[in-house]
């Protein structure tokens, strides 16, 4: 089993380097750590007292695992959903925050739990997981990948503007699709056909 350090890590790669979107609301950002993520923590890596796009190029790959772990694993608690789902549930909330915890317990009430719906792990939502996960975590974690998958492509459906980010010029799977993929098991992986289906209502 993974451990979180090399989760952290496997985020940071599939991240990549330094991008300033104008069409992605995290704005500039570099490993997957946006400038607002600097801001909010107060880290001004270049130390002139200001926290800008200069600290978000500035940021070096360590640093940015580090903020992974302790913000993103470490004090959302998601050390206490089955070991399964902690890689999926991980790198979606360094994709999406909060709503990768949502997501989860939407799913789990979609299953019968009685979870609420706020995006926090608390006791109810960890015991619901486990609940869930038993006897096959494997699963679980597949359910939450097609949740997570779903979510993407609602955004799409939503923001024009973020079609780009599922869809790629050549009308391929693009990165969050591919991203949610991942963490799935091949069987439910979309086909060429089914992802051009999924996606024929945008063009």
């Amino acid at each position: 089993m993974q451990t979180v350090q090399q989760i952290a890590e496997e985020i940071v790669t599939r991240e990549g380097g330094f991008v300033d979107d104008p069409d992605d609301p995290g704005g500039a950002t570099k490993f997957g750590v946006t400038i607002h993520t600097l801001r909010r923590l107060g880290l001004d890596i270049t130390g002139d007292g200001i926290v800008d796009r200069s600290d978000v190029a500035a940021l070096g790959r360590g640093q940015a695992v580090e903020i992974f772990v302790r913000h993103y694993f470490d004090r959302p608690r998601l050390a206490l959903v089955p070991q399964a789902l902690q890689p999926s549930l991980f790198d979606m909330y360094v994709n999406a925050g909060s709503a990768a915890v949502r997501l989860l317990q939407t799913l789990l009430c979609e299953m019968g739990f009685d979870v609420g719906v706020d995006g926090a792990m608390g006791p109810q939502t960890a015991r619901a997981a486990h609940l869930a996960a038993d006897p096959d975590p494997i699963a679980l974690r597949d359910a939450y990948g097609v949740a997570r998958r779903n979510y993407y492509f609602r955004l799409a459906d939503r923001r024009p503007a973020s079609r780009k980010y599922a869809r790629t010029r050549a009308g391929t799977k693009g990165g969050w699709i591919r991203r949610a993929e991942e963490f799935l098991s091949p069987a439910y992986h979309l086909n060429d056909a089914q992802f051009q289906r999924r996606v024929a209502a945008w063009d």
